[in-house]
């Protein structure tokens, strides 16, 4: 059997956007420390995420936006030597700091390696530990604690640099990946399955008309079992009719319990649970290959152990 690879890069831990700011470096810390303590990131194959090319991360974003953001980290660096702000907003919740490019950068060439050492065959899957997350940026803005759609970007590469015909991506964050949605809605390659909290940030979702997009809005406070049905009874059947060739996901672990960006009821064997039946999807008809990038998930310790099940099952340990 192929490892299950783990890709991560000391840049994404120097993003930060202000004190107090959930979406934090400590995030990673806490998911590597957990893993290591209990001997779980013995069993996978450790790998440095490189830098995304811009062509590549074209394939989702405008080329206009790209080189905004590089020119807003250049402006900021030089703010900062002439005592200027340490941060450059893009929204109220969402800043730059001279590492964000970098960072960034790195989130995205995660999932591009990933996604080259799965197709080689080098890896079954691989997660990839990275921030700062995607799935809310667009194809012309970042936004909502993102910059570039990692995976939305990877899943285009699997598409034109690899040339797969039809690929799945799954986003069970606890908030809508209207940035994976507005790359990608029409894009008949691609269908995307996501379940997530309605009413709640970034109120989008819920009237998605697109024939690749199943979106599953639930009322805060919706527990485990209450998903799990809907995910049998309304994910599982689409993705086995579509039968893509390798499956991607949006792996944010905000729909915890105990995380407070969100009010529904996941526990980590939900997790675990859901990680199975993507699984059994890909091994059925994706040669088992699967991508995921971590996206949400604020709760330190439920986050890490959260991610700690999610790669329980993608590694059979």
């Amino acid at each position: 059997m192929n490892a299950t690879g783990y890709f991560s890069h000391p840049d994404c831990r120097k993003h930060e956007m202000g004190a107090g700011h959930p979406e934090c470096p400590e995030r990673l810390d806490a998911i590597d420390d957990w893993l290591l303590a209990i001997g779980v990131k013995d069993a996978l194959d450790l790998r440095e995420a490189p830098q995304a090319a811009l062509g590549d991360i074209e394939l989702a974003h405008d080329r206009m936006m790209v080189a905004a953001l590089r020119g807003l980290s250049d402006r900021l660096a030089d703010d900062i030597k002439a005592g200027g702000p340490a941060y450059a907003q893009i929204d109220p919740d969402t800043a730059l700091n001279v590492h964000t490019w970098n960072a960034a950068l790195r989130a995205a060439g995660a999932t591009l390696a990933a996604t080259d050492a799965v197709l080689s065959g080098e890896l079954e899957n691989a997660f990839c530990a990275v921030r700062p997350p995607g799935h809310h940026a667009c194809h012309d803005k970042a936004m909502g604690f993102c910059f570039f759609n990692n995976i939305a970007i990877a899943a285009r590469y699997a598409l034109e640099r690899h040339g797969l015909k039809r690929v799945a991506i799954v986003d069970f964050d606890v908030h809508h990946g209207n940035g994976t949605e507005d790359i990608l809605a029409g894009d008949d390659r691609v269908l995307m399955v996501s379940f997530f909290q309605h009413p709640l940030y970034p109120y989008s979702g819920a009237e998605s008309h697109a024939a690749n997009m199943l979106n599953l809005p639930v009322p805060a406070y919706t527990k485990g079992m209450d998903v799990r049905e809907l995910i049998e009874m309304m994910w599982i059947p689409r993705l086995e009719e579509f039968r893509p060739e390798m499956i991607f996901i949006s792996a944010g672990f905000d729909a915890h319990r105990e995380d407070d960006l969100g009010q529904m009821g996941l526990v980590e064997q939900d997790y675990a649970w859901i990680t199975q039946r993507i699984k059994d999807v890909a091994k059925r008809h994706s040669q088992g290959r699967i991508v995921s990038s971590l996206e949400g998930g604020y709760n330190l310790n439920a986050l890490a152990r959260s991610v700690e099940a999610h790669i329980r099952v993608l590694a059979d340990l």
